[in-house]
């Protein structure tokens, strides 16, 4: 794992779970949550609680990878029932750069 990554993971260690997957366990609404987070801060902290990990009748490193393959982030660890999740975010193109362009064609 390279630095960066790295220090984005102690970073989401020490912040409180930005999503919460609870008695109804993985559904869309979940997803589409985790997503929009991933595509705001780039990398989330998720927790599993009991219920989850029950509903869901999987181990909790296995419902991880699932999250994680679901909404196509890599999954940098796993302790206890939570787990981090990264996706690198695109930089979106500038307006000004667009402008630029135009007045010098």
């Amino acid at each position: 794992m390279n630095r960066k990554l790295r220090r984005l993971k102690e970073i989401a260690q020490q912040d409180p779970a930005d999503v919460i997957i609870g008695k109804k366990g993985v559904y869309e609404g979940i997803i589409n949550e985790i997503k929009r987070r991933l595509e705001k801060k780039g990398i989330i902290k998720v927790k599993m609680l009991k219920s989850c990990i029950a509903v869901e009748n999987k181990d909790r490193r296995e419902l991880a990878k699932y999250v994680a393959r679901l909404v196509d982030a890599q999954l940098l660890e796993v302790r206890g029932r939570t787990f981090v999740l990264y996706k690198h975010r695109k930089k979106k193109s500038s307006q000004g750069n667009r402008n630029v362009n135009r007045f010098f064609m």
